[in-house]
């Protein structure tokens, strides 16, 4: 992502919020296997956990009403002679539930009435079986899949190579999709009319599933572990995570018109962490969110203009492995819920993972809100496998808000995905991310010169200011956002309602003066002088204007800059030089003490030095004069 630039976003101040131990999920006991997939599904109702069972395979459901510690027993859904590898819940009901298993059967199972996990002691446990078993597939299920417009058709992968898709209430595979290597992941377009593929062999596939064929191709990504895949709502673009030869883990955007020409902005590269990189989209806010197998992080990106422009990261110390979204109709709209995610924790707890958009005013939040899926199918299985198509139905989240039941209405099939539109500048909310490439130029009549622009942007110095800029910012934000809650709704409008003005605002050529007649007129922002524009200069406007006043200030803080270094500079320069004299001073009084040492020692050895003995003789007797000590006296007398 190349250089910098400002934008506003709505989402900027989302954020995950942790639910107390107590309100989660205890006592789980997730899958050990081995399989890529997220292990768990949820809907309003429901939590469905592939569990960790002996004697053939099994997974649970847990009612969302049940928090705390489960029970050590539970009734669980059996019926599979191996292992569970995946579930998916049926979007029209939430009671019923698909499975894929290891041997190679696919499960449709319903919740009975009034389910329960907690039982009264001494009430036997009485396990689920399924309603209905699906064969057809010669090796595992791997994933499996609801369509998100016709009833009752399900998507099934399976280490055959194939994906196949079923007419549940037939009982019977209509269509299958073969490939080249097993399929390790899938998701339905928007109206269900196609379907993406990644599988072991590096491509992305996207087939048209009633005829077939694939109808666009192409390489994904380099790395030898699995790639996932998820389409991004109605526009007619795929996110994918995977990994660079280098094992690097990466996100990128495909076109699904053209898979061949490569992604959109080339790769991102995300981390060098091994785990498996999870995607989800949000439709209704146009959020991506990531989260790694193995790591306790989501990150989540807002998609505009065909970029992914970074909004915050949910941090956890606790790992997944496994991680479920709740469909936009289960979120909590009176708490300004946007998302809400299920993580498992140590593979024996699930613990709820709020995405709360902070408001403060009480009413229904209707532009985080845009209708959402209803949960009513649009159109039968049959009519789907005869070539119709439609929208999902969609219902008005205020509905939901105010406690009265919500009606569904007919969604609208985009003709094609919708273009992106440009990324705007605001001047509110502005959040620092970075630029993947240049953004289509916005309809204002004064441009930067893009060589000083570009001068800038790509120095040094910039990057470590802006930096700077967005650690103070993030340091200041719990005291800002009591600030700013109560003012965003009023600021947006504000914005809204300024747009017009901005996009249509073009000055006209002015009269010419009269002789003598100086008309006052704004300096035209430069990069590398402060000096005023020419009369004939018009005045910047829109986000030109914004944009120059970015540059002006951030040349304001070079010059600040600049000075306070040199002073510094000039600083260190006296101390170096004062630090100097004083070790030339040090240096010749060490020498002086060294002298005198050397003398003293010289002095003290002459002195130590015995006087040499002269024996004289006294009476026949020689002794030694100066030898006066009681040892020599002794001597001397015994040996007279």
């Amino acid at each position: 992502m190349s250089g910098r630039f400002v934008r506003a976003s709505k989402y900027r101040h989302v954020y995950g919020q942790q639910t107390k131990k107590e309100l989660c999920y205890e006592n789980v006991r997730v899958s050990n296997n081995a399989w890529d997939s997220n292990l768990i599904k949820v809907n309003p109702l429901y939590l469905s956990v592939n569990w960790n069972a002996s004697g053939g395979g099994a997974f649970a459901v847990i009612p969302l009403s049940e928090r705390g510690k489960i029970p050590d027993q539970i009734p669980l859904f059996r019926g599979h002679t191996a292992t569970v590898l995946d579930t998916d819940w049926n979007p029209f009901d939430d009671h019923v539930i698909a499975s894929g298993s290891d041997d190679g059967k696919v499960g449709i199972w319903k919740v009975p009435e009034d389910f329960s996990v907690i039982t009264e002691q001494g009430d036997a446990i009485t396990d689920v079986s399924p309603v209905a078993k699906l064969s057809g597939h010669t090796r595992k299920v791997g994933h499996v899949q609801f369509h998100p417009v016709a009833n009752n058709v399900l998507a099934s992968s399976s280490g055959d190579y194939t994906v196949k898709l079923w007419d549940i209430e037939a009982g019977k595979a209509k269509t299958t999709l073969k490939h080249n290597d097993m399929v390790v992941s899938m998701s339905f377009n928007y109206i269900g009319s196609l379907i993406a593929t990644t599988s072991r062999d590096k491509k992305i596939r996207i087939w048209d599933p009633r005829s077939e064929k694939v109808v666009v191709e192409g390489a994904g990504h380099a790395g030898a572990k699995n790639q996932r895949v998820v389409w991004m709502g109605e526009y007619d673009r795929i996110a994918t995570t995977g990994f660079s030869r280098m094992s690097d883990r990466q996100v990128a955007i495909w076109d699904t018109t053209d898979i061949k020409k490569g992604p959109i902005g080339d790769f991102y590269m995300l981390d060098s962490s091994a785990g498996i990189c999870m995607p989800f989209y949000d439709e209704g806010t146009k959020c991506l969110y990531l989260a790694g197998k193995g790591d306790g992080n989501i990150r989540y990106f807002e998609y505009d203009n065909d970029e992914l422009y970074p909004l915050s990261e949910y941090k956890s110390a606790e790992p997944q492995r496994g991680l479920a979204f709740m469909p936009k109709r289960g979120v909590g709209v009176h708490e300004n819920e946007v998302v809400r995610a299920y993580k498992t924790v140590h593979d024996t707890l699930i613990e709820p993972i709020q995405f709360i958009v902070p408001r403060r005013a009480e009413t229904f939040q209707s532009d985080i809100y845009p209708d959402c899926p209803s949960g009513e199918p649009a159109i039968s299985a049959a009519e789907w496998f005869d070539g119709k198509d439609a929208a999902p139905k969609l219902i008005n989240l205020e509905a939901v808000y105010d406690g009265v039941e919500p009606v569904a209405v007919d969604g609208t099939i985009p003709t094609s995905a919708p273009a992106p539109t440009a990324a705007k500048i605001a001047p509110t909310h502005e959040t620092v991310q970075e630029e993947s490439k240049p953004s289509p130029t916005p309809a204002a009549p004064y441009k930067a010169p893009e060589k000083d622009l570009d001068k800038v942007l790509s120095a040094p110095k910039v990057d470590d200011m802006l930096s700077k800029a967005s650690q103070s910012e993030d340091a200041a934000m719990p005291s800002v956002l009591a600030k700013e809650e109560s003012s965003w709704d009023a600021e947006e409008t504000v914005e809204e309602s300024a747009k017009p003005v901005v996009a249509e605002t073009v000055p006209t050529s002015a009269p010419e003066p009269a002789p003598g007649a100086v008309e006052a007129v704004e300096p035209v922002a430069e990069l590398v002088t402060e000096e005023p524009a020419t009369q004939g200069t018009s005045k910047p406007t829109g986000a030109g204007s914004l944009v120059a006043s970015k540059l002006e200030a951030l040349h304001s803080h070079f010059t600040e800059a600049k000075k306070t270094l040199e002073s510094y500079e000039q600083r260190f320069a006296e101390i170096v030089a004062l630090n100097a004299k004083e070790l030339a001073a040090r240096d010749n009084r060490i020498g002086a003490l060294e002298f005198e040492v050397e003398t003293l020692k010289s002095l003290v050895l002459a002195k130590a030095e015995p006087a040499e003995e002269t024996p004289v003789e006294v009476n026949g007797v020689k002794e030694s004069i100066g030898d006066d000590t009681p040892e020599a006296l002794e001597e001397t007398a015994a040996e007279n």
